[in-house]
């Protein structure tokens, strides 16, 4: 069966992040040290609780700042917060290439408010896409099917129609328990082909 939608996962796949970045920064305003806020903030129950849209952003604010004693403002924790993505050009350029061929195109992302924001403001390229799933929106987490299965409400396509690119071996098992094509993607080297040879 031909792909008719080709889904991306965000971070890892079209765009590289770094939480140390965010924890250098929030300890500069902090009584915790970097490595204290990390283990705040990076791949936390407490995230997974914001991201999996089981606590509102201010909630997420206050949660972080009485764990670390951050003292700055909102704006100044969601600028540190955010700011730590850098393009994957590679994988920009191939997403870039699959909408010229008129091929729709989606991000299926565990993520949160925070961080979409500041890609929206920051990434040209996200602006490009048919449609957007994004798991603090959704009340799910990848690999929990729920979420999969309100990516293919929002493509209108199934099984081995839909192609999809995840870094995580876990995310890529729940979409193949579906009959989606998947990649599970490490780097763009070996990505790219792999995406034209499915699409040929």
């Amino acid at each position: 069966m031909s792909v008719r939608a080709v889904i991306f996962d965000l971070g890892k796949v079209l765009v590289d992040f770094d939480y140390g970045i965010a924890a250098r920064r929030l300890a500069e305003h902090s009584r915790a040290t970097a490595d204290e806020v990390r283990a705040v903030i990076d791949q936390t129950p407490l995230l997974f609780r914001y991201e999996g849209g089981q606590m509102t952003t201010a909630q997420f604010f206050d949660a972080v700042r009485g764990e670390i004693g951050f003292t700055g403002d909102f704006p100044t924790f969601a600028a540190a917060f955010a700011d730590i993505f850098t393009e994957i050009p590679e994988m920009i350029r191939l997403h870039a290439e699959l909408r010229a061929r008129g091929l729709p195109t989606f991000i299926l992302s565990n993520t949160n408010d925070i961080a979409i924001g500041h890609v929206r403001r920051n990434f040209p390229f996200f602006s490009g896409f048919t449609g957007y799933v994004l798991s603090y929106e959704c009340g799910a987490l990848k690999p929990h099917e729920k979420i999969y299965r309100i990516a293919e409400e929002r493509t209108g396509c199934r099984g081995a129609e839909i192609l999809f690119l995840d870094d995580k071996p876990e995310n890529v098992a729940a979409a193949e328990k579906l009959g989606w094509q998947t990649i599970c993607h490490a780097t763009p080297a070996v990505s790219l082909p792999s995406v034209r040879s499915l699409l040929m």
